[in-house]
């Protein structure tokens, strides 16, 4: 467990590789940090050494290594109550290390697909390390029973842990020795994967026997907008028009303003905005998830992108796209009751279809799983 703050720059801010980059090339992001034990072979030694992930894992083994003598102190045999509060909902829930068995059998399941290449680099970073640093969120199916269980057994106790991260979000964890009743409550239920579907994969990937989450009923969850970023590919906002109307679609000039109504798409191309509505799709299993429609229908039919290419990455809400973008397209956030029904029939969503919140924060307590 951390004993103060989690050294370095905050890991939770960081998802993009580019991002990360230039993260760990200020003055304070890439010696003696976790990110650079999370992305060894992208800080500025690494790159300029020209070291791949194996090769860089030893430094980062190194590092990681000198941070739990100096930065954490151990713990053992506890069950740790977690508690997030900020501007984007109320977590409160389980911070645990979960059997990846329970993902073979079905009791934990992943909502959405993921990367490969994702998963392989995360798995090869866990592996290499042999702790885990980042944690998934999971979210019992059923009725919140979760919540008030985790409330009597914190009572008024203080926390071991208090932090506020980047974005003003407070972060409280406790530990409780015993606590096989709170365990129980929280694996009593199957478990969606509302956050770290490629973390959960890469965890089954590495064969450690193990991973870390939080499992969490809320109690007040969001689910926030993830939208598609479109680079590369050398059309105009007349050309995407023009396209998508070929295969039937309706579009229009629009405001700019992110939807809120799922089946539309709003489109933000440097000069113009375009506003297009989804079809509705008659035989398609209920309920219909837009970024599935847009994936297949707008990129990969009417415009000949593969949605997995390096063409198109997701972009969570209120996040800036960057420099040399074609086009923005703002997708409305799916329902939470959507996100259940999806699982309930055993389905998954495309990647990057939902951004939960509040996530946990990286690094206030790491899991061993030699």
């Amino acid at each position: 467990m951390v004993r103060d703050e989690v050294p370095g720059p905050d890991v939770d801010e960081f998802a993009d590789p580019t991002a990360v980059a230039a993260a760990l090339a200020r003055p304070d992001g890439a010696r003696r940090t976790l990110l650079a034990v999370q992305h060894p072979h992208r800080t500025p030694a690494a790159i300029a050494a020209g070291l791949d992930l194996p090769a860089a894992l030893p430094a980062a083994r190194s590092t990681l290594s000198m941070l739990l003598r100096n930065a954490y102190r151990p713990v053992t045999d506890v069950v740790a109550p977690y508690q997030v509060d900020g501007p984007d909902g109320t977590a409160l829930g389980v911070l645990c290390v979960v059997d990846p068995v329970a993902v073979a059998h079905g009791q934990v399941r992943q909502s959405e697909q993921v990367y490969p290449e994702v998963v392989a680099e995360r798995a090869g970073v866990l592996a290499g390390l042999g702790h885990a640093t980042s944690a998934a969120m999971l979210v019992p199916v059923s009725p919140d029973t979760l919540t008030a269980e985790v409330r009597a057994a914190v009572g008024d106790a203080a926390p071991a842990v208090s932090t506020v991260d980047s974005a003003g979000r407070r972060h409280r964890l406790w530990l409780l020795e015993g606590g096989t009743d709170l365990l129980a409550a929280a694996a009593a239920e199957p478990l969606l994967v509302a956050d770290g579907n490629h973390r959960v994969a890469a965890a089954t990937a590495a064969g450690l026997g193990g991973m870390l989450a939080l499992v969490t009923s809320g109690p007040a969850l969001r689910v926030g907008a993830f939208h598609r970023v479109l680079t590369g590919t050398g059309r105009s906002a007349e050309e995407f028009a023009a396209a998508w109307r070929r295969v039937g679609l309706d579009v229009r000039e629009g405001p700019a303003e992110p939807t809120t109504v799922p089946g539309t798409v709003v489109v933000r191309c440097p000069h113009r905005t375009l506003v297009v509505r989804l079809p509705e799709r008659v035989g398609t299993p209920r309920p219909v998830i837009d970024h599935d429609v847009v994936e297949e229908l707008l990129l990969r039919t009417a415009l000949g992108i593969d949605p997995a290419g390096p063409a198109v990455r997701p972009l969570p809400a209120g996040r800036e796209p960057g420099p040399d973008v074609d086009a923005v397209l703002q997708l409305a956030p799916v329902p939470l009751a959507d996100v259940l029904a999806v699982h309930a029939r055993g389905r998954t969503m495309p990647r990057k279809s939902t951004y939960f919140t509040p996530k946990p924060r990286s690094g206030l307590l790491i899991a061993d799983l030699r």
